[in-house]
C-alpha cells in the first residue's frame, strides 16, 4: 500500500481517557510526517485508525462504509477481534502501518429490511423477544421457502465478522473472512431441531413475528430499531457495500482467531 499522508483517528468518545494513547499516536504520526484528524472529519483520509475496541470499530467501520477508508484498530477493549493491533504494540505497528505495510480485508455487510426502511449492520441483525423472560414464537422463511415456526428467545443473521460475536456465544459456526455469507442461528429454541444455517449471497431470510401476545424487538449491531408486532416482519440478506479492515501483512484470521479465543 502507499504511505500513509493523512488519517482519521476515531476514539469511544471520552477523550480524557484516551489522552495518553492519542498523544503517542501523534508522536508516531509526526515522526512519520502523518497529518492526524482526531475525532473530527477529515479531508479525504488514507485511513482510519481506532483507539479502542470492537464497539469503536463497528462504529468507525459504519461510518466508513463505502467511502474506500480501511479502519485498523489498536485494542485499548477488552477482546478487540477486530483490532490489528494491542495496545502495546501502538508505536512499532503504526509506524508500519503509516508506512504503508498493511493489507485490506474486504467483509461482507448485511441489509435489514423492516416495513419502508432498509439499514445497513456491520456484525448482526437479531429478531428478539420484546419481554424479558418471555419465549417468542418466530415463523422463518429462507429463499422464499418456509421452514416452519419455533418458540425460542430470538433468532440472529450475521456476517462473518459478527459470527466470532453474539452467534458465537449461542453456539453458531465461525465464518472465515473470505466467505461471502451469513449465518443464522437461534437464541435458545425450545426444541432439539434448530441448527444453525450457513446463506450465500442473493437469499432473502424473512423472520415473522408469530406470537399472538409478545412483541418482537430488532436489534441492528445491538441497538435497538424498531419493535415488531404480531404478523409483522424483516428481511435480512447480504448487503451490497463491503467494509474494509486494515491489518499488517503477516496477520490472518485464524493467527488472530487463535489469539483471542485462546486455540494458539
Amino acid at each position: 500500500m502507499p504511505p500513509v499522508e493523512r488519517a482519521a483517528v476515531v476514539t469511544h468518545g471520552r477523550t480524557r481517557d484516551v489522552s495518553g494513547q492519542v498523544a503517542r499516536l501523534r508522536a508516531v504520526a509526526e515522526r512519520g510526517g502523518v497529518e492526524l484528524f482526531v475525532d473530527e472529519d477529515a479531508p479525504d483520509p488514507d485511513i482510519a485508525v481506532v483507539i479502542g475496541g470492537d464497539g469503536t470499530m463497528l462504529r468507525a467501520l459504519t461510518r466508513f462504509l463505502g467511502a474506500g477508508v480501511p479502519v485498523l484498530g489498536v485494542n485499548f477493549g477488552r477482546m478487540g477481534f477486530l483490532t490489528a493491533l494491542a495496545g502495546a504494540e501502538l508505536e512499532t505497528g503504526l509506524a508500519r502501518v503509516f508506512a504503508g505495510e498493511y493489507r485490506v480485508v474486504e467483509l461482507p455487510t448485511l441489509e435489514l429490511e423492516v416495513r419502508d426502511e432498509r439499514r445497513a449492520a456491520l456484525n448482526d441483525v437479531i429478531v428478539s423477544s420484546g419481554i424479558v423472560g418471555r419465549m417468542i414464537e418466530l415463523g422463518h422463511a429462507i429463499g422464499g421457502e418456509e421452514l416452519g415456526v419455533e418458540g425460542c428467545d430470538g433468532l440472529l443473521c450475521a456476517s462473518p465478522s459478527g459470527s466470532t460475536a453474539y452467534n458465537l456465544s449461542n453456539g453458531g459456526p465461525v465464518l472465515v473472512w473470505g466467505l461471502d455469507a451469513m449465518v443464522v442461528t437461534f437464541v435458545a429454541p425450545h426444541t432439539l431441531h434448530a441448527r444453525p444455517l450457513v446463506v450465500g449471497r442473493g437469499v432473502d431470510v424473512v423472520i415473522e413475528n408469530r406470537s399472538p401476545d409478545v412483541p418482537g424487538t430488532v436489534l441492528v449491531d445491538g441497538h435497538r430499531l424498531a419493535d415488531l408486532a404480531r404478523g409483522e416482519h424483516v428481511a435480512v440478506r447480504l448487503g451490497p457495500e463491503r467494509s474494509e479492515l486494515a491489518v499488517l501483512p503477516e496477520q490472518t484470521f485464524f493467527t488472530r482467531y487463535g489469539q483471542v479465543f485462546g486455540t494458539a
